[in-house]
């Protein structure tokens, strides 16, 4: 059997829940240290209630930290984190018992069922007998397991595995849903089963607290982001406001290292931002249509080129930078 954290053995929920406040999270100057290292660097920011918030970065930025610091899986070392309106370091328990979490390692017992693992997982909140069956049946039919529940986990595919997490993350009928990278190592047909089944949640008013190294699933799902790199908060907001932002609404991207581009004083009123970086020459504009026709003007006529939209790869890209760091 997986080891389960002891704190998660709380006693039952009581009969009437305390009220959600409008922040689910806040958090002012929260840091967290490991010896010299500095994991989490002074960061702020606030989650509202009903949305999906989401933190954005490369492994190793210190998006998984802040979450285990959220759901008390590790204390922090300086600063303000009140979770539902608690203080973080001082009702862990009661907060553990209003949340649920889907981690990033499964941590799924194998040697029982689909059902028996929510079972199991419903006997730490209290929920037992019939009230546990019924509430077992009913997340495995919403999140696409009816018919698994006597399936062991060696005949669940990894898609199946995620998904029965996360249904066994909310049978405590929890206030927020904490996920640490949900869909990594999945195909893209399970990424989109579970991005459907999270959009669907988040549109029932259940607050979600995302982390991801997906720009596309970030996009998907965030109402707001935070962009983390090396333990700080770069830059928040929804998606649309980050790329406009951080790149503009369009890049067009050059290919062929020896093509000289007209001076960038000829196109300075388009180009919001101009990179280059191995053979590609990225010009992040407003509108291609207009950019590409100005420069047909200037005599330029790049033979290789891709128009697109920018998204947030680009912000991100943009912000943290381009090169490969371990």
């Amino acid at each position: 059997m997986p080891e389960i954290d002891a704190a998660v053995l709380v006693l039952p929920p009581s009969l009437s829940k305390p009220p959600q406040p409008a922040v689910v999270v806040r958090a002012r100057g929260l840091s967290k240290r490991y010896g010299a290292l500095e994991a989490v660097r002074e960061v702020d920011f606030t989650i509202e209630a009903g949305e999906c918030f989401g933190f954005l970065g490369v492994n190793g930025a210190g998006k998984t930290t802040i979450m285990k610091m959220i759901y008390c899986r590790i204390a922090r070392s300086a600063g303000e984190l009140r979770v539902l309106g608690l203080d973080a370091a001082s009702h862990a328990q009661e907060i553990k018992q209003r949340i649920g979490v889907v981690a990033q390692e499964n941590a799924l017992d194998p040697e029982l069922t689909a059902l028996e693992n929510l079972l199991l997982y419903a006997s730490f909140f209290g929920i037992t007998g019939a009230a546990a069956k019924r509430k077992a049946a009913q997340l495995l039919e919403s999140l696409s397991l009816t018919g698994k529940e006597q399936s062991r986990l060696q005949e669940l595919s990894g898609g199946m595995k995620r998904r029965l997490v996360i249904a066994r993350a909310l049978v405590n009928d929890p206030e927020m849903l904490v996920l640490d990278e949900p869909t990594t190592g999945l195909d893209p047909q399970a990424r989109l089963l579970v991005w459907e089944k999270l959009s669907r949640f988040r549109e029932s008013g259940l607050t979600l607290l995302l982390t991801t190294h997906y720009m596309e699933e970030a996009a998907r799902l965030c109402n707001r982001i935070a962009v983390i790199d090396e333990g700080k908060i770069l830059a928040e907001g929804s998606p649309l406001e980050l790329i406009d932002r951080f790149a503009g609404q369009d890049v067009l991207e050059v290919i062929g290292g020896d093509e000289e581009l007209p001076d960038e004083r000829t196109v300075a009123a388009l180009v919001r931002r101009r990179e280059r970086h191995g053979g590609v020459h990225y010009l992040y504009n407003s509108d291609n249509r207009v950019l590409l026709h100005r420069l047909a003007e200037l005599g330029f006529e790049p033979k290789r080129h891709v128009a697109r939209a920018a998204t947030l790869e680009d912000v991100f890209l943009n912000m943290t930078g381009r090169e490969l760091v371990e």
